[in-house]
């Protein structure tokens, strides 16, 4: 069994692998919390990334997993990585290799609508060219806020008026609109480059957007995890 781990801010995500089919996630509040559970799990190979949290201090909390790979900019991936910066989330990474093991052939674009939405562009499923980030559904919300005088904090309403004649209502179309604009004309765009072209969405948010973007999508919950196990089987086949 295959065990990808998945470290975010605030909690931690895993998926269980048989090869390339996706038996089982759950969700922890604390490494703590997983290393505990880890010795109910039969665990072959694991993959681990982390957004904040460093190889070292995982592998003390991590006490009963064995040598796992620690996800980095330097780890072998399954297609060419044209992207120019270092800097790069690690979960951006892990969402291409997810398109790429649910489309080998396929130019694909992978939208993650989390904190940020992030924009990946993957051509003939082999070489990565990297993408856009831009503000999340609920950092818009959080910016009118804090950078106004007046402007309540809101949460996202399913359904907004696309002319609203109050304040909420007008934040709630800007903010929802404005997203679904945006990955419309980003999906055109590349797509006017890359065709056919698969997009994917995932993350959070994808479900609150689903319904509402006009072009074709597949929308994949698990991909950043499914992507995390590509890159382990690639680096125990290598």
């Amino acid at each position: 069994m295959n065990l990808a781990i998945d470290i975010g801010n605030t909690k931690t995500k895993i998926g269980l692998f048989k090869e390339d089919h996706l038996e089982s996630t759950e969700t922890f509040e604390s490494l703590y919390e997983l290393n505990n559970s880890l010795d109910s799990y039969q665990i072959d190979s694991a993959i681990i990334s982390s957004v904040n949290i460093s190889y070292q201090n995982v592998l003390k909390e991590l006490k009963n997993l064995n040598n796992p790979i620690f996800l980095n900019t330097k780890t072998p991936l399954p297609f060419e990585n044209h992207y120019k910066s270092e800097t790069i989330g690690l979960d951006r990474l892990a969402a291409v290799a997810g398109a790429q093991s649910l489309h080998p052939n396929d130019s694909s674009l992978t939208i993650d609508l989390g904190t940020c939405i992030t924009y990946e562009v993957l051509e003939n499923g082999n070489i990565y060219h990297g993408g856009a980030i831009s503000p999340g559904l609920h950092m818009r919300f959080k910016s009118m806020h804090n950078f106004t005088a007046r402007l309540p904090l809101i949460d996202p309403e399913p359904i907004a008026a696309y002319i609203a004649d109050n304040t909420i209502g007008a934040m709630q179309s800007g903010v929802a609109f404005g997203i679904q604009a945006e990955i419309d004309a980003y999906i055109q765009e590349v797509k006017s480059k890359y065709s056919p072209l698969t997009t994917i969405i995932t993350g959070g948010d994808a479900k609150f957007f689903e319904s509402k973007i006009k072009a074709s999508i597949f929308a994949i919950p698990e991909l950043v995890l499914m992507g995390l196990n590509a890159i382990l089987r690639y680096n125990v086949s290598i």
